[in-house]
């Protein structure tokens, strides 16, 4: 039986498991978790991935002991992406799954991500305060039986799988930079480019769960300014930068450009719609305007979203949509079981650019029109009453306003969004306009209403 008085309840977050190691989350609680994933889900089998993190082993250990010790089978994948481990779960049936990773967090935190069949992710809402609770308590029901573990690689099978795509006859030799950050990007990308003819100009392919050269955290353009200046020095056809546990992807344009992730969610959705005209395509309300308007212009149906990857998946599986895209460079796939995949949309956008002839440069040209501010947090202690007193204001104005996620206030040429933060006292900010001028008025703007 665990303790349950050494198992921290406040590592169970919205969309996962996650806090520093080995004070916050630990192998008790590892174990524990292990014992009530297969309570909870009833699951006769978990596969079990683990990114470079110096505490991963330890951690996987532990839970494929608590899921052994609960009667199951654990199908130990060792070193594993974590769309890996989502591809594991849909591809081949398994019940449920479980990666080891805090994705792009310091060194300190690790964490788990857990998906039930289908590789439908779990949430707060959907099991992961259940398996908090059977945890917390400590009560376990006696098995019948003890599982084993079973090691099996699935990493040939799931290059495969991402290769199935595109027509990998179809792509060019380009030169492509790509940042690991020392993650699990650097384990993958090799396997993927012996199959392309591409150049690969590898930078911090060690596994290295210390992280020594720079976050594993693309999203923060100071954590891709070396991979920028690689490309325009080597003269590359194009840059990719992934995050810890390699299921976030960010792209460097041949002039040493960052690509916000809504630019590409616009990119590989022009793509898709060519072989699947008609289709629907989600997009969160953070993406620029430009996003619905190139979905619409080629053929497809939007539908915009709150942000986060429950509400997305959940939404896809509804609508069957082909495609979902987040400004914060997850990608989710209806042929990937619904699941993230960053490296898809890497290998579309480069059969974009191997079939057009034309540069990522000359493919954003006539998409990327508008100045986006990117997200701007603002600690403030009366979250909802500055967002009403922000409301009041912009509503006396005339503009049209919703509630989807935090307020979104639109004007004919620009708008913007103010959300809470769930984990922090914060308000994030993200405000789009037709001109760089008039961005940085309403950007100046609204930080005086947010920050007053």
């Amino acid at each position: 039986m665990a303790e349950s008085s050494q198992i921290d309840p406040s590592i169970f977050k919205s969309y996962d498991i996650r806090g520093v190691y080995p004070e916050e989350l630990n192998d008790t609680t590892a174990y524990a978790v292990g014992r009530a994933m297969v309570q909870f889900l009833a699951a006769p089998q978990v596969a079990v991935g683990r990114d470079m993190r110096v505490s991963s082993p330890a951690l996987a250990q532990a839970i494929m002991r608590g899921i052994t010790d609960q009667g199951a089978d654990a199908i130990d994948l060792g070193l594993t992406t974590t769309d890996e481990l989502y591809f594991a779960v849909g591809k081949f049936g398994y019940p449920a799954g479980v990666m080891i990773t805090a994705s792009h967090n310091p060194a300190k935190y690790n964490g788990m991500k857990i998906c039930r069949a289908e590789a439908v992710a779990l949430s707060s809402e959907t099991g992961v305060n259940q398996i908090r609770d059977i945890a917390l308590s400590g009560q376990f029901a006696e098995p019948a039986r003890k599982g084993q573990v079973i090691q099996r690689d699935v990493a040939d099978a799931y290059v495969e799988h991402v290769l199935s795509f595109i027509d990998v006859a179809k792509i060019k030799p380009y030169k492509i930079a790509v940042d690991a950050g020392n993650g699990m990007a650097g384990m993958m990308i090799p396997k993927v480019f012996k199959r392309l003819p591409c150049e690969l100009v590898p930078l911090y392919f060690d596994l290295d769960g210390t992280f020594p050269n720079h976050p594993a955290s693309p999203i923060e353009p100071e954590n891709t300014e070396e991979l920028r200046r690689v490309v325009v020095e080597q003269h590359c056809d194009m840059g990719v930068a992934f995050d810890g546990d390699a299921d976030r992807m960010f792209l460097i344009s041949e002039r040493g450009q960052l690509l916000g992730g809504d630019m590409v969610t616009a990119l590989v959705s022009q793509s898709l719609l060519q072989h699947a005209p008609g289709s629907t395509i989600l997009y969160n309300l953070i993406c620029s305007r430009s996003v619905p308007e190139v979905i619409e212009r080629n053929g497809g149906h939007a539908i915009r979203t709150r942000v986060g990857h429950s509400f997305i998946k959940a939404q896809m599986r509804e609508n069957n949509a082909i495609f979902g895209g987040e400004h914060s460079g997850h990608f989710y796939f209806r042929d990937n079981w619904y699941a993230d995949s960053g490296l898809i949309a890497f290998l579309i956008v480069l059969e974009m650019i191997s079939v057009s002839g034309k540069s990522v440069s000359e493919l954003l040209a006539p998409i990327d029109t508008r100045f986006r501010s990117g997200e701007i947090n603002s600690e403030v202690t009366d979250q909802q009453g500055r967002m009403a007193a922000i409301e009041q204001h912009y509503a006396a104005l005339g503009a049209q306003i919703d509630h989807l996620d935090g307020i979104t206030i639109a004007f004919p040429t620009w708008w913007c969004n103010v959300r809470p933060s769930n984990t922090e006292p914060l308000l994030r900010l993200n405000v789009e306009a037709d001109s760089r001028a008039e961005l940085e008025a309403r950007r100046d703007e609204l930080l005086q209403l947010i920050r007053q």
